[in-house]
């Protein structure tokens, strides 16, 4: 059963940052410390989005604009609300934050025995370039460089546009009441609102 409280998507401020830290433990081990959440916060090269069920964080995705390449740093959901389809909710959110950048492509680095990620990336295109060996400092697993070329083209952005738009109707059928910053409703609708509710 699926909560019905509304699900806020938001760029994240800096008085939200002890949030992002405590979600990062939950999931991630300790991958950024606080001040590195700072920094992320003030840069104009990174989008940082938090997901937010009413006063709880229980979602994060980071992505740093590199000349013409959108490199997915971060991509975090709360236990409690895995298996629920917000985590490629917010990977599409982090997709649309680099096309409104004029980005060429977007890049990450996922665990190569992360098969759940792996599916979802691949779902929505992205594809395997190489391995980097030894990647990660607490197990020394080897980690895939998945790429999702032609961000500029018309094709791929209105293939973006459809998941997004399936993924909050998905999101819908199970409740959720999604709030969006206009910037992210406006991506593939024309809703003038400043804050649109969908649902």
């Amino acid at each position: 059963m699926y909560d019905p409280a509304p699900l806020c998507l938001s760029p994240l401020a800096l008085d939200q940052v002890e949030a992002a830290r405590h979600l990062d433990e939950q999931t991630l081990g300790g991958f950024w410390a606080i001040e590195a959440y700072r920094r992320e916060v003030e840069s104009d090269a990174s989008d940082l989005l938090g997901l937010w069920q009413g006063a709880h964080l229980i979602g994060l995705g980071c992505s740093w604009a590199i000349v013409d390449e959108a490199h997915i740093t971060l991509l975090a959901i709360a236990p409690s609300h895995q298996q629920q389809g917000l985590g490629g909710f917010l990977l599409l959110a982090l997709l649309q934050a680099a096309i409104r950048r004029d980005m060429a492509w977007a890049t990450l680095e996922v665990r190569v025995s992360n098969q759940v990620a792996i599916a979802l990336y691949q779902s929505l295109g992205f594809q395997e370039v190489g391995q980097r060996p030894n990647y990660y400092a607490d197990t020394g697993e080897a980690a895939r460089i998945l790429w999702l070329k032609g961000l500029r083209e018309n094709s791929v952005q209105e293939a973006i546009a459809q998941q997004w738009q399936a993924r909050q109707q998905r999101l819908n059928r199970q409740g959720w009441q999604l709030q969006l910053p206009m910037q992210l409703a406006t991506a593939c609708t024309e809703d003038p609102d400043p804050l649109a509710t969908t649902g």
